[in-house]
Protein backbone atom coordinates (compact mmCIF):
# COMPACT_ATOMS: atom_id res chain seq x y z
CA UNK A 1 0.00 0.00 0.00
CA UNK A 2 2.56 2.86 1.08
CA UNK A 3 4.77 1.44 -1.92
CA UNK A 4 1.84 1.87 -4.59
CA UNK A 5 1.35 5.83 -2.62
CA UNK A 6 4.87 6.57 -3.19
CA UNK A 7 4.73 5.47 -6.88
CA UNK A 8 1.09 7.17 -7.73
CA UNK A 9 2.44 10.71 -6.27
CA UNK A 10 6.05 10.46 -7.37
CA UNK A 11 5.51 8.99 -10.86
CA UNK A 12 2.11 9.86 -11.62
CA UNK A 13 1.68 13.32 -9.82
CA UNK A 14 5.01 14.38 -9.75
CA UNK A 15 5.45 13.15 -13.73
CA UNK A 16 9.26 11.61 -12.10
CA UNK A 17 11.25 8.93 -13.92
CA UNK A 18 11.07 5.44 -12.26
CA UNK A 19 14.65 5.37 -13.02
CA UNK A 20 16.30 8.12 -12.20
CA UNK A 21 17.84 9.10 -8.84
CA UNK A 22 15.24 12.08 -8.10
CA UNK A 23 12.94 9.67 -8.79
CA UNK A 24 13.69 6.88 -7.09
CA UNK A 25 14.45 9.40 -3.55
CA UNK A 26 11.51 11.07 -3.84
CA UNK A 27 9.25 7.66 -4.08
CA UNK A 28 11.15 6.58 -1.04
CA UNK A 29 10.77 9.46 1.41
CA UNK A 30 7.24 10.08 -0.04
CA UNK A 31 6.99 5.95 0.68
CA UNK A 32 8.46 5.91 3.95
CA UNK A 33 6.57 9.40 5.31
CA UNK A 34 3.60 7.82 5.29
CA UNK A 35 4.37 4.21 6.50
CA UNK A 36 6.21 5.18 9.53
CA UNK A 37 4.34 7.90 10.58
CA UNK A 38 0.80 5.74 10.05
CA UNK A 39 2.46 3.54 12.50
CA UNK A 40 4.12 5.64 14.75
CA UNK A 41 0.92 6.89 15.66
CA UNK A 42 -0.74 3.73 16.39
CA UNK A 43 1.90 2.05 17.81
CA UNK A 44 2.58 5.05 20.29
CA UNK A 45 -1.38 5.20 21.17
CA UNK A 46 -1.76 1.53 21.75
CA UNK A 47 1.60 1.41 24.12
CA UNK A 48 0.35 4.49 25.81
CA UNK A 49 -2.91 2.68 26.73
CA UNK A 50 -0.91 -0.06 28.49
CA UNK A 51 1.16 2.15 29.88
CA UNK A 52 -0.74 4.60 31.38
CA UNK A 53 0.41 3.69 35.07
CA UNK A 54 4.29 3.60 34.20
CA UNK A 55 5.71 6.60 35.39
CA UNK A 56 9.15 8.11 35.58
CA UNK A 57 8.92 7.97 39.46
CA UNK A 58 7.79 4.28 39.41
CA UNK A 59 10.77 3.95 37.40
CA UNK A 60 13.00 4.64 39.72
CA UNK A 61 10.87 2.63 42.71
CA UNK A 62 11.55 -0.64 41.22
CA UNK A 63 14.97 0.12 40.22
CA UNK A 64 16.12 1.21 43.86
CA UNK A 65 17.34 -1.01 46.51
CA UNK A 66 17.22 -3.91 44.55
CA UNK A 67 20.61 -6.49 44.76
CA UNK A 68 22.87 -5.00 41.58
CA UNK A 69 23.00 -7.48 38.81
CA UNK A 70 18.88 -7.52 39.50
CA UNK A 71 18.72 -3.27 39.59
CA UNK A 72 20.50 -3.61 36.25
CA UNK A 73 18.64 -5.83 34.30
CA UNK A 74 15.07 -4.08 35.85
CA UNK A 75 17.23 -0.70 34.06
CA UNK A 76 17.91 -1.99 31.40
CA UNK A 77 14.85 -3.57 31.07
CA UNK A 78 12.95 -0.30 32.13
CA UNK A 79 15.15 1.76 29.33
CA UNK A 80 14.00 -0.57 26.30
CA UNK A 81 10.21 -0.49 27.21
CA UNK A 82 9.80 3.81 28.09
CA UNK A 83 9.85 5.49 25.66
CA UNK A 84 12.50 8.33 26.23
CA UNK A 85 15.05 9.77 23.71
CA UNK A 86 18.74 10.27 24.48
CA UNK A 87 18.30 14.07 25.91
CA UNK A 88 15.26 13.42 27.96
CA UNK A 89 16.64 10.16 29.34
CA UNK A 90 19.00 12.56 30.82
CA UNK A 91 17.24 14.31 33.39
CA UNK A 92 15.94 10.92 34.62
CA UNK A 93 19.62 9.83 34.90
CA UNK A 94 19.83 12.45 37.41
CA UNK A 95 16.43 11.36 39.24
CA UNK A 96 18.18 8.12 38.93
CA UNK A 97 21.64 9.52 40.85
CA UNK A 98 20.00 11.35 43.35
CA UNK A 99 18.08 8.28 44.62
CA UNK A 100 20.72 6.56 45.71
CA UNK A 101 20.81 3.72 42.45
CA UNK A 102 24.31 2.89 42.20
CA UNK A 103 25.81 4.74 39.29
CA UNK A 104 27.08 1.75 36.86
CA UNK A 105 23.37 0.63 36.87
CA UNK A 106 22.67 4.26 36.09
CA UNK A 107 24.37 4.05 33.60
CA UNK A 108 22.75 1.01 32.00
CA UNK A 109 19.90 2.59 31.84
CA UNK A 110 21.28 5.66 29.80
CA UNK A 111 22.70 2.93 27.28
CA UNK A 112 19.34 1.20 26.74
CA UNK A 113 16.66 4.02 26.74
CA UNK A 114 17.49 6.29 24.10
CA UNK A 115 18.90 3.05 22.07
CA UNK A 116 15.73 0.75 22.68
CA UNK A 117 12.37 1.06 22.95
CA UNK A 118 9.00 -1.06 21.56
CA UNK A 119 7.83 1.73 19.36
CA UNK A 120 10.97 1.74 17.33
CA UNK A 121 10.87 -2.11 17.86
CA UNK A 122 8.29 -2.41 16.25
CA UNK A 123 8.61 0.24 13.42
CA UNK A 124 11.85 -1.69 12.90
CA UNK A 125 10.22 -5.02 12.33
CA UNK A 126 7.77 -3.94 9.96
CA UNK A 127 10.69 -2.05 8.07
CA UNK A 128 13.46 -4.25 7.99
CA UNK A 129 11.85 -8.09 9.59
CA UNK A 130 12.27 -9.04 11.96
CA UNK A 131 15.74 -11.04 11.83
CA UNK A 132 17.54 -7.28 11.80
CA UNK A 133 15.51 -6.05 14.64
CA UNK A 134 16.35 -9.21 16.76
CA UNK A 135 20.08 -8.71 15.71
CA UNK A 136 19.91 -4.78 17.22
CA UNK A 137 17.48 -5.34 20.56
CA UNK A 138 19.69 -7.88 21.60
CA UNK A 139 23.23 -5.79 20.81
CA UNK A 140 21.80 -2.95 22.56
CA UNK A 141 20.89 -4.82 25.51
CA UNK A 142 24.12 -6.89 25.88
CA UNK A 143 26.09 -3.23 25.29
CA UNK A 144 23.86 -1.65 28.14
CA UNK A 145 24.59 -4.54 30.36
CA UNK A 146 28.39 -4.65 29.71
CA UNK A 147 29.02 -1.11 29.27
CA UNK A 148 27.43 -0.24 32.82
CA UNK A 149 29.50 -3.22 34.40
CA UNK A 150 32.49 -1.68 32.72
CA UNK A 151 31.61 2.21 33.85
CA UNK A 152 31.43 0.86 37.10
CA UNK A 153 34.88 -0.56 37.54
CA UNK A 154 36.06 3.20 37.12
CA UNK A 155 34.45 4.38 39.56
CA UNK A 156 32.60 7.27 38.53
CA UNK A 157 31.19 8.80 41.48
CA UNK A 158 34.33 11.13 41.84
CA UNK A 159 33.23 12.55 38.77
CA UNK A 160 29.34 13.77 39.37
CA UNK A 161 28.87 17.02 39.67
CA UNK A 162 28.67 18.19 43.18
CA UNK A 163 25.52 19.63 42.97
CA UNK A 164 23.73 16.39 42.09
CA UNK A 165 24.35 14.89 45.49
CA UNK A 166 23.39 18.07 47.24
CA UNK A 167 20.17 17.65 45.99
CA UNK A 168 17.82 15.54 48.69
CA UNK A 169 14.78 13.73 47.27
CA UNK A 170 12.02 14.59 48.59
CA UNK A 171 8.48 12.45 48.77
CA UNK A 172 6.99 12.31 45.44
CA UNK A 173 3.49 13.41 45.81
CA UNK A 174 0.99 10.81 45.82
CA UNK A 175 -1.39 11.53 42.45
CA UNK A 176 -4.36 9.73 42.13
CA UNK A 177 -4.00 8.29 38.51
CA UNK A 178 -7.22 8.01 36.48
CA UNK A 179 -7.31 4.07 35.85
CA UNK A 180 -10.60 4.74 33.56
CA UNK A 181 -10.81 3.81 30.14
CA UNK A 182 -11.11 7.07 29.47
CA UNK A 183 -8.21 8.43 31.44
CA UNK A 184 -6.04 5.48 29.52
CA UNK A 185 -7.14 6.79 26.14
CA UNK A 186 -6.08 10.83 27.68
CA UNK A 187 -3.03 9.36 28.69
CA UNK A 188 -2.55 7.40 25.22
CA UNK A 189 -3.00 10.65 22.88
CA UNK A 190 -0.92 13.13 25.47
CA UNK A 191 2.28 10.46 24.27
CA UNK A 192 0.96 10.34 21.03
CA UNK A 193 1.22 14.47 20.59
CA UNK A 194 4.51 14.38 23.00
CA UNK A 195 6.30 12.24 21.46
CA UNK A 196 5.37 12.79 18.10
CA UNK A 197 5.89 16.40 18.77
CA UNK A 198 9.09 15.76 20.00
CA UNK A 199 10.59 13.54 17.25
CA UNK A 200 8.71 14.25 14.08
CA UNK A 201 11.39 16.61 12.44
CA UNK A 202 13.76 13.86 12.94
CA UNK A 203 12.06 11.70 12.09
CA UNK A 204 11.53 13.73 8.46
CA UNK A 205 15.39 14.66 8.65
CA UNK A 206 16.12 10.17 9.07
CA UNK A 207 13.80 9.88 6.04
CA UNK A 208 15.22 12.28 4.15
CA UNK A 209 18.45 11.31 4.64
CA UNK A 210 18.02 7.84 3.84
CA UNK A 211 16.16 8.88 0.61
CA UNK A 212 19.08 10.92 -0.57
CA UNK A 213 21.28 7.77 0.07
CA UNK A 214 18.83 5.35 -1.63
CA UNK A 215 18.26 7.48 -4.99
CA UNK A 216 21.99 9.21 -5.57
CA UNK A 217 24.73 6.79 -3.91
CA UNK A 218 25.34 4.42 -6.45
CA UNK A 219 25.18 0.90 -4.88
CA UNK A 220 28.48 -0.22 -6.54
CA UNK A 221 30.14 2.58 -4.42
CA UNK A 222 28.69 1.44 -1.54
CA UNK A 223 29.80 -2.52 -1.62
CA UNK A 224 33.03 -1.09 -2.03
CA UNK A 225 33.48 0.79 0.39
CA UNK A 226 30.55 0.10 3.53
CA UNK A 227 30.98 -4.09 3.25
CA UNK A 228 31.35 -6.24 5.36
CA UNK A 229 35.02 -6.59 3.90
CA UNK A 230 35.92 -3.14 4.44
CA UNK A 231 36.83 -3.17 8.29
CA UNK A 232 37.55 0.14 8.77
CA UNK A 233 33.89 0.90 7.39
CA UNK A 234 32.79 0.23 11.04
CA UNK A 235 34.11 2.43 13.16
CA UNK A 236 33.82 5.34 10.43
CA UNK A 237 30.10 4.87 11.07
CA UNK A 238 30.04 4.91 14.60
CA UNK A 239 32.14 8.34 14.08
CA UNK A 240 29.82 9.65 11.38
CA UNK A 241 27.08 8.78 14.02
CA UNK A 242 27.72 11.26 16.74
CA UNK A 243 26.88 14.69 15.04
CA UNK A 244 23.55 12.94 13.38
CA UNK A 245 21.30 13.43 16.54
CA UNK A 246 17.89 11.35 15.98
CA UNK A 247 15.94 9.13 17.81
CA UNK A 248 15.68 5.69 17.36
CA UNK A 249 12.59 5.55 15.45
CA UNK A 250 14.27 8.31 13.02
CA UNK A 251 17.42 6.23 11.92
CA UNK A 252 15.23 3.39 11.00
CA UNK A 253 14.67 4.99 7.34
CA UNK A 254 18.76 5.58 6.95
CA UNK A 255 18.96 2.24 7.68
CA UNK A 256 16.55 0.59 5.88
CA UNK A 257 18.05 2.62 2.36
CA UNK A 258 21.51 1.28 3.77
CA UNK A 259 20.23 -2.17 3.38
CA UNK A 260 18.82 -1.79 0.81
CA UNK A 261 21.80 -0.83 -0.88
CA UNK A 262 23.89 -3.31 0.34
CA UNK A 263 25.91 -2.07 3.11
CA UNK A 264 26.88 -5.13 5.84
CA UNK A 265 24.83 -5.30 8.38
CA UNK A 266 27.21 -4.99 11.40
CA UNK A 267 27.92 -1.53 9.92
CA UNK A 268 24.21 -0.63 10.08
CA UNK A 269 23.61 -1.70 13.49
CA UNK A 270 26.97 0.30 14.44
CA UNK A 271 25.50 3.57 13.23
CA UNK A 272 21.99 2.96 14.30
CA UNK A 273 23.41 2.58 17.68
CA UNK A 274 25.62 5.45 17.36
CA UNK A 275 22.96 8.12 16.57
CA UNK A 276 20.69 6.75 19.41
CA UNK A 277 22.97 6.46 22.31
CA UNK A 278 26.47 8.37 21.80
CA UNK A 279 24.63 12.01 19.72
CA UNK A 280 26.45 15.10 20.75
CA UNK A 281 22.91 16.71 22.05
CA UNK A 282 22.96 14.14 24.52
CA UNK A 283 26.85 14.43 25.71
CA UNK A 284 26.45 17.94 25.97
CA UNK A 285 23.65 17.47 28.29
CA UNK A 286 25.21 14.81 30.07
CA UNK A 287 27.90 16.99 31.15
CA UNK A 288 26.12 18.80 33.20
CA UNK A 289 25.79 16.35 35.91
CA UNK A 290 29.28 14.68 35.38
CA UNK A 291 32.87 15.67 34.14
CA UNK A 292 35.01 15.52 31.31
CA UNK A 293 37.05 12.31 32.52
CA UNK A 294 33.50 10.33 33.09
CA UNK A 295 32.24 11.90 29.91
CA UNK A 296 35.34 10.86 27.99
CA UNK A 297 35.06 7.23 29.40
CA UNK A 298 31.64 6.49 28.61
CA UNK A 299 31.83 7.82 25.41
CA UNK A 300 34.67 5.19 24.58
CA UNK A 301 33.07 2.54 26.13
CA UNK A 302 29.99 2.85 24.02
CA UNK A 303 32.35 3.62 20.49
CA UNK A 304 34.40 0.94 21.23
CA UNK A 305 31.41 -1.79 22.08
CA UNK A 306 29.48 -0.58 18.92
CA UNK A 307 32.25 -1.17 16.98
CA UNK A 308 32.59 -4.47 17.90
CA UNK A 309 29.16 -5.67 17.88
CA UNK A 310 29.67 -3.89 14.30
CA UNK A 311 32.87 -6.13 13.29
CA UNK A 312 30.75 -9.19 15.17
CA UNK A 313 27.95 -8.90 12.84
CA UNK A 314 29.71 -8.90 9.54
CA UNK A 315 31.92 -11.36 10.30
CA UNK A 316 29.07 -13.35 11.42
CA UNK A 317 26.68 -12.68 8.62
CA UNK A 318 29.19 -12.55 5.67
Amino acid sequence: MFEQLGNFIAFQLLGLVSSSQLGAAVQFFIMDVSKIFIMLLIIIYIMGLLRALLTPEKVRAYVRGKPKWLARTLAILLGAVTPFCSCSSVPLFIGFVEAGIPLGVTFSFLIASPMINEVAVVILAGVLGWKLTALYVGAGLFVAYVGGIIMEQFKPEKWVEEYVWKIQMGEMAQIKEDTSLLGRHRHAWGEVKEIVGRIWKWVFIGIAVGAAFHGFVPESWVVANLGGDNWLATPLAVLMGVPLYSSATGVIPIAEAMIGKGVAIGTTLALMMSIAALSLPEMLILRKVIKWPALAIYASVLAVSFTLVGWAFNFIVA
